[in-house]
């Protein structure tokens, strides 16, 4: 790969990013245009390889060793097909790796945006050095990565590290997964603006409802994190309440797969102690101490552009044979 280089894609239900990386691994350009996820498949397809083209090395720059892409949904990187994916209207059963190489010519390599972000902390961020990790992406929904013995687990058919979907209150609503009361819809950025609204809707002041205007449809968890930060106690104990689910299920990984690390990242850890102490102090009452003395809880370090850096990652990875 000395003269070689890997093209990244970053697929999002609002962007798609693409990047290219120099054999020494340093980006050398980025682009970014609007998914429009709404246009259907062909047409967000054709977005994407035009995206690729957008960062294609020049003649003189290298040839291209892989193309890689992270996708958000059920997708199984050893076959590369998306099984769906909810922000992408129509994405159903998509052979995306095959779609990938034969338009491009190249090899290509395909994985779940959350095992990608794993694998971009694991090898450049956060978990460098860690055998055993578990990463988890906290924004609009919840996300899951597992690097065990250096290598990215995904289960049997490929489904597994969906730690946002797993129960953690039956008596919660249903989710859109199928499941009642999971992490996602008791912690992520969606929930913790929704039950900040209940709440004030309910009776409760808060500082928010004058943030908005009084417009509660306009709270999302960045106000809701703005306000804690300034003190309002509606909005302190929100995340109190999903630092507490997410803590809850932090202990019950660690008593499943004993990993040594965390790596928490996505907008919502943007919070920071915020959310970070009722994690902590959750899973410090919970966990027995032969846990807690070899197991840390950290946030990311590759922020906004993990995506990109995890589809270096896998691709690296399936170029290396690991």
């Amino acid at each position: 790969m000395t003269s070689s280089c890997v093209i990244a894609v970053d697929l999002g239900g609002t962007q798609i990013r693409t990047a290219r990386f120099s054999a020494a691994q340093e980006m050398e350009e980025r682009v970014a245009v609007e998914t429009n996820a709404d246009e259907g498949l062909e047409a967000v397809f054709s977005r994407i390889v035009s995206a690729v083209h957008d960062v294609w090395p020049a003649p003189d720059q290298g040839e291209v060793a892989a193309v890689a892409l992270g996708a958000p949904g059920p997708l199984n990187f050893r076959t590369g097909i998306l099984r769906f994916a909810p922000n992408l209207p129509g994405w159903v059963n998509v052979p995306m790796r095959k779609m990938l190489q034969e338009t491009l010519g190249v090899p290509a390599f395909v994985g779940n945006d959350a095992d990608v972000a794993a694998l971009a902390e694991h090898r450049f961020g956060a978990g460098m050095g860690v055998e055993h990790m578990i990463y988890m992406t906290i924004s609009t929904g919840i996300g899951g990565g597992m690097i065990f013995n250096n290598r990215l687990f995904t289960g049997g058919q490929g489904l597994g590290g969906e730690v946002g979907h797993v129960g953690v209150d039956p008596a919660g609503p249903r989710h859109t997964c199928g499941n009642i009361g999971c992490l996602e819809v008791m912690a992520s950025g969606t929930a913790i603006a929704r039950h900040a609204r209940e709440r004030i809707e309910a009776g409760e002041p808060s500082a928010l409802a004058k943030m908005v205007n009084g417009d509660l449809s306009a709270i999302t968890a960045k106000e809701v994190s703005l306000a804690g930060q300034a003190g309002d106690p509606l909005a302190i104990s929100v995340f109190r309440e999903a630092g507490t689910y997410i803590g809850s299920m932090l202990v019950g990984l660690m008593y499943i797969l004993n990993p040594t690390l965390f790596v928490l990242g996505g907008s919502v850890t943007l919070a920071g102690d915020l959310l970070f102490d009722p994690i902590r102090e959750t899973v410090a009452d919970r966990a027995p101490q032969a846990y807690l003395e070899q197991t840390r809880i950290v946030q990311a370090q590759l922020g906004g552009d993990v995506g990109l850096w995890g589809a270096l990652a896998l691709a690296l990875m399936e170029l290396e044979g690991r």
